[in-house]
């Protein structure tokens, strides 16, 4: 620490880590963002406002369609990714951006009516995929949400 005073070096750390707070998310492959693991509708916000272009827009009506569907839902950024579930039951959907579209993923999407038309390598689990010019089908996608927040939730 040559020339250094150690308030200094305190300093200097504080505001390297308020610099970082204030950066702009870094996008990973296909503009997903990298945001810290965290619980809460705070990470999940600061997700939704990295999700680049279009997905924003995407990302803010999935997220108001959830937690209009089900108040009190239990949110989380895991993995790069926003979770909602029901607190001490578990996740039962993700959201995940790729370069070309937003995907959501139904936990337990083999047990809603109907289907959601994504399939999985894993058993349960189910997608939609959104793309640009895509129309949501909001009855149905509230239908999917109110459906999996009422059965048993993915423990991650």
């Amino acid at each position: 620490m040559a020339g250094k005073t150690p308030k200094t070096s305190a300093k200097s750390a504080k505001e390297s880590a308020a610099k970082r707070s204030t950066a702009k998310p870094r996008l990973l492959a296909g503009g997903n963002p990298q945001i810290a693991k965290g619980y809460g509708d705070a990470p999940v916000q600061a997700y939704i406002a990295a999700m680049p272009a279009w997905k924003r827009d995407v990302g803010r009506k999935l997220d108001a369609l959830i937690v209009r569907t089900v108040p009190g839902v239990y949110k989380a950024v895991k993995w790069n990714s926003p979770l909602y579930g029901m607190e001490g039951e578990g996740w039962f959907l993700g959201i995940h951006v790729f370069t070309r579209y937003v995907k959501v993923a139904f936990f337990r999407g083999a047990s809603l009516h109907p289907v959601p038309p994504g399939e999985s390598k894993q058993q349960h689990t189910r997608y939609l995929d959104i793309h640009e010019n895509d129309e949501l089908d909001e009855a149905q996608f509230t239908a999917w949400v109110k459906q999996a927040s009422q059965l048993p939730g993915e423990r991650m």
